[in-house]
């Protein structure tokens, strides 16, 4: 890949990954908000708003975060199979995708009682949503790190390609 394509699909997939946690830490203030605040009005919106946020939002950044990543590893030395770390972003960024994917029908559950006028405030609050924003922010921190650090730790397959290039005098 030249370098000038390789830094703007690098920078593409900092700038999507970085907005996926930065929405993620919105989704957390508004469950902070949603589980504290004394205001119905403003308790029933956060659990509205939650919903297409996270269609409009979330998914869309986490599915850039995972293409992205994909196609600058392909374009790299690092490869998507040769190194552990990048198994390791890679199978954080899959899982993550899917629990929000799966997270759906939660959303859609906490818009339906917020927009119910005949719910009780308690039955509209709802822990989950900061609970799983929490958790996301572990994940996607941890392979933040392991982006930034790339420890050692070449795959069966990595080390089978890295000695093929030795053979041949490339090295990479």
């Amino acid at each position: 890949m030249r370098p000038a394509l390789r830094k703007s699909l690098l920078t593409l997939h900092v700038c999507v990954s970085a907005g996926w946690m930065g929405a993620i830490l919105v989704f957390l203030a508004l469950s902070i908000i949603g589980m504290t605040s004394a205001d119905a009005a403003t308790v029933r919106g956060v659990y509205l708003v939650m919903q297409p946020a996270a269609r409009f939002v979330l998914v869309p950044l986490a599915i850039a975060s995972l293409v992205t990543g994909i196609v600058q590893s392909l374009g790299t030395k690092w490869g998507l199979l040769r190194h552990y770390w990048v198994i390791f972003k890679l199978v954080i960024n899959l899982v993550a995708t899917g629990v929000l994917l799966s997270y759906f029908p939660t959303f859609r559950r906490l818009a339906v009682l917020a927009s119910d006028p005949a719910a009780d405030l308690p039955d509209v609050r709802s822990g989950s949503p900061g609970l799983h924003s929490v958790l996301a922010l572990i994940v996607l921190a941890l392979a933040m790190v392991l982006a930034v650090f790339k420890p050692r730790g070449l795959t069966a397959r990595g080390w089978r390609k890295q000695q093929a290039r030795q053979r041949q005098g490339v090295t990479a």
